[in-house]
């Protein structure tokens, strides 16, 4: 069990970066790992509920992304800038990622000129507060001007995003978002159609949901060389009574638990029993999975392919075990995999 961030990289080339979605959502392809023996094999997503049991439990995120970044201009100067809101700090402030503007006071325009917000200072990393001019500033910024806050390594500019903006607000949410609170997509998830979900009901797989609203200490890099420096920011999670049941049922059937994305599995995780189920509940959630860790309420995980050296990818290594994960990536890479955010999946069994 390795604590050195650096036995968590590997080289991808750059051109494996999916930039643009699958032309179906579930015609991704999918990297099948059997973490018990190593052994890879490489299916379609489509074919998912074949790969499933009868009487698993399929566990979502339903957190919709809200439409968090923003371009805009300085008031007086006209110079360009970008904010990312990251989550309301009451009294119309908003945490934000801004690019373009670092001096305190600085008025900033968004929708042209129809939102006001002045910004109250940057820290060293890029974070800053906005403080809008109205109560409902940013949730009307996000509404009038607001674009998916696509991850920076899909590259798009104010001129592309503004071009498809329409194709990545649809592709960039999943099909079963409920309630905006994320600034990132649960990207597993991003793979799942209404007749997938059919076919898997079909097929005797069974549905949960559960929240958790993604904040940037998800895809905040680790920064140790020991990993077991990193922390990750707190973010709210929500376990309902009827997917407690659920996952309760599946237990005492045989099924197994499927964790759809990271987000589920450290929801789960964070809410296990110690029994094999959940306890129902809202709290917020920092657990920080990494290899040593004891999973006690997730039987199989599907994820995307995640960066080097990121607090997913140890999730998924200390799920999968770390060479296991790290061959299947270079069997992936070998592969042409589409890799990140609007990339393709795997299975880990």
């Amino acid at each position: 069990m390795s604590r050195r961030i650096e036995d968590y990289d590997f080289h991808l080339p750059q051109e494996l970066i999916a930039q643009t979605p699958a032309r179906r959502r579930d015609a991704a392809r999918l990297l099948v790992l059997d973490r018990g023996t190593g052994a890879i094999g490489h299916e379609r997503f489509s074919r998912l509920p074949a790969l499933l049991r009868r009487g698993d439990l399929l566990v979502l995120n339903d957190s919709a992304v809200r439409q968090a970044r923003l371009f805009g201009r300085k008031a007086g100067t006209g110079g360009r800038i970008e904010a990312l809101l990251l989550a309301p700090a009451g009294q119309g402030r908003w945490r934000a990622l801004v690019r373009g503007a670092s001096r305190p006071g600085t008025v900033l325009e968004f929708a042209r000129g129809a939102v006001r917000a002045t910004l109250e200072g940057v820290d060293e990393a890029g974070e800053g507060l906005l403080a809008f001019a109205e109560p409902d500033g940013g949730e009307r910024a996000m509404a009038l001007a607001g674009y998916p806050p696509l991850p920076p390594y899909i590259r798009r500019r104010e001129e592309e995003a503004r071009r498809r903006r329409r194709a990545d607000r649809a592709r960039y949410q999943t099909v079963f978002a409920a309630e905006p609170g994320s600034v990132a997509a649960p990207t597993a998830g991003l793979h799942f159609t209404g007749a997938l979900f059919g076919r898997l009901a079909r097929a005797g797989v069974n549905t949960a949901f559960v929240t958790l609203d993604v904040g940037p200490g998800t895809f905040r890099p680790i920064r140790h060389d020991d990993i077991a420096g990193h922390r990750i920011e707190a973010e709210r999670a929500e376990v309902t009574a009827e997917t407690a049941a659920a996952i309760a049922v599946t237990r005492a059937r045989g099924g197994r638990v499927v964790a759809v994305g990271t987000t589920v599995t450290r929801t789960l995780e964070a809410f296990a029993d110690g029994k094999g189920g959940v306890a129902p509940g809202t709290r917020a959630v920092d657990l920080y999975i990494r290899p040593g860790h004891r999973f006690r309420a997730v039987d199989a995980l599907i994820t995307n392919f995640h960066l080097p050296k990121s607090s997913l990818f140890v999730l998924a290594a200390a799920f999968a075990g770390r060479e296991r994960l790290l061959a299947a990536y270079a069997e992936a890479i070998r592969e042409r995999y589409r890799f990140y955010s609007y990339g393709d999946a795997m299975l880990i069994r």
